[in-house]
């Protein structure tokens, strides 16, 4: 990849795009092209085509998705399947309408079955059912590569796709309608604790940065308990979802954007197609290769926000998949490894997080 090439990164706001976009910059490569919301709905066909006729990129970074933790896949799950489904049937159409020389695709380790052998290798795309909380997110992802592959086997294209397991890091989601376990139970944590200690000017600061459901800084004491409460959180304890029992694996979005600017720079399909007949499971997981039960996460959060309460389980909410570990074998052996421990990177999340408000 030439340190001149045009470089398009869909979602360059969010985790995984912000850390990709740093790492490029990092590395050398000046001639970045990025866009809001705002600035470009992926979802709509005709501003898609238009970008990709005015830019013209080289490479195509895939970071943009819509995403969310169990509560929001729950809740909307029409959403996820249709909206993921729209940008990458745009991104990807037009990165082989206009010849881009090498696209990265990122999904999820939520496309494999619920009851996959552990730890979970890329041959177990598609072999039983997938987890119910997230299978209209899983399918749109699953469709994603699968076109990705497609396009490479039929037209000759360079387009990687690569499975990162659960990330976290700077410029996550701490929102609590749709964040993702461990920005989730770092806020709440943070939330308890100030709860705890009666420190509502502590409580407004963060709700000035971030309202939940429409409650912010200005809101009085009695709105803020109330609203706080109904996720769990009270003056003497914190209610998280499930068992604790479940086990994940977690990396942070600096290791992944290192790893997926190791893939722009050092892999192509060659590399992962393989010699049989047929070509399928070509992508690449992307994890640590460790894992923590939500139960012990809970406990290092706890550790590192230095909250004092009691924390209980709610049973009668879901785990979602019981154990989720994925192979790094294959990624392993085309040369890269990742750095944070989650031990480090706990504390340096709850860092960035202060530091946010």
């Amino acid at each position: 990849m030439d340190k001149n090439s045009k470089i398009y990164v869909a979602g360059h706001r969010g985790l995984v795009g912000s850390a990709i976009w740093k790492s490029l910059k990092e590395k050398g490569y000046e001639n970045l092209v990025g866009r809001t919301h705002t600035e470009l709905d992926l979802m709509d066909a005709v501003e898609v085509r238009d970008f990709f006729d005015r830019e013209r990129p080289d490479i195509v970074v895939l970071a943009a998705a819509h995403v969310g933790g169990i509560m929001a896949n729950l809740k909307y799950r029409a959403d996820f399947i249709y909206q993921n489904l729209q940008i990458q049937q745009n991104v990807i159409g037009e990165s082989w309408r206009h010849g881009v020389e090498k696209l990265l695709f990122l999904g999820s380790t939520c496309i494999y079955p619920r009851e996959a052998e552990q730890p979970i290798a890329e041959s177990a795309l598609l072999t039983s059912p997938l987890e119910y909380t997230n299978e209209p997110y899983a399918i749109a992802k699953i469709a994603g590569l699968k076109m990705c592959e497609s396009f490479n086997l039929q037209y000759g294209t360079n387009f990687i796709a690569v499975m990162p397991t659960n990330l976290y890091g700077p410029n996550d989601n701490f929102n609590l309608e749709t964040s993702h376990v461990l920005p989730a139970m770092v806020r709440k944590m943070h939330l308890a604790k100030l709860l705890r200690d009666s420190d509502f000017e502590g409580l407004r600061n963060d709700l000035r940065r971030r309202p939940v459901e429409g409650v912010g800084g200005n809101a009085s004491e009695k709105q803020i308990v109330e609203i706080l409460a109904k996720y769990g959180i009270d003056s003497e304890r914190l209610l998280l979802w499930g068992t604790g029992a479940p086990i994940r694996e977690f990396l942070w979005s600096e290791d992944m954007a290192d790893a997926s600017v190791y893939c722009l720079e050092h892999i192509n399909f060659d590399d992962v197609r393989g010699d049989g007949p047929e070509v399928r499971n070509c992508h690449i997981n992307i994890g640590s290769g460790r894992e923590i039960t939500i139960r012990e996460l809970a406990r290092l959060v706890r550790l590192t926000v230095g909250y004092r309460g009691t924390v209980e389980w709610d049973d009668t909410k879901p785990d979602g998949t019981m154990r989720k570990l994925t192979d790094v074998s294959r990624l392993h052996s085309l040369g890269w490894h990742h750095k944070m421990e989650i031990e480090q990177g706990v504390p340096a999340l709850y860092r960035w997080y202060l530091n946010s408000l």
